[in-house]
């Protein structure tokens, strides 16, 4: 994305990334962590709040930080570290809420055509169907891999 983006601290592991965003509200250590599912190559993308403290993440907390923009930028940036990693996941997310979930779209749609360049991203409808993602459809849930993941049996994954 050509946002500004967060500079990121990884484990080895690459599967947890760690941010802190600024704004108004001060510093807010952010995470985005990638889990891994029962089918094989699929993981779940896990992003919100990070309190060091008790080393969880609250992906129901509202900072309005005033830099939405710049920490989907920094989430999405992160997909490129992993798949160079694990070149054939498949990365599921969904928003914690349904707020949260048109804003990814939101973010899917402004960006679509960068995303595209090196990734396909499949939507799962409110019809409850995977399909390739479509401007102005609303989507309960969103699938992304690297371009060359994709193939005519692609359904079998999903």
């Amino acid at each position: 994305m050509n946002h500004a983006k967060y500079l990121t601290l990884t484990e080895e592991s690459l599967l947890v990334y760690r941010f802190t965003s600024e704004g108004p509200k001060g510093l807010v250590k952010k995470s985005a962590t990638y889990s891994i599912t029962e089918i094989e190559n699929v993981y779940n993308l896990g992003f919100g709040d990070y309190d060091s403290t008790t080393d969880q993440v609250n992906d129901l907390a509202v900072t309005n930080n005033g830099d939405s923009k710049k920490i989907l930028a920094t989430v999405a940036s992160t997909l490129y570290a992993f798949t160079d990693k694990f070149p054939n996941a498949w990365i599921g997310a969904t928003g914690s809420t349904p707020a949260r979930t048109r804003l990814y779209r939101m973010g899917i749609t402004n960006n679509l055509r960068e995303i595209l360049k090196d990734f396909v991203i499949f939507g799962y409808s409110l019809d409850e169907d995977w399909e390739k993602f479509r401007v102005g459809k609303e989507y309960k849930a969103f699938l992304i891999t690297k371009k060359e993941n994709v193939h005519t049996s692609w359904r079998q994954k999903i």
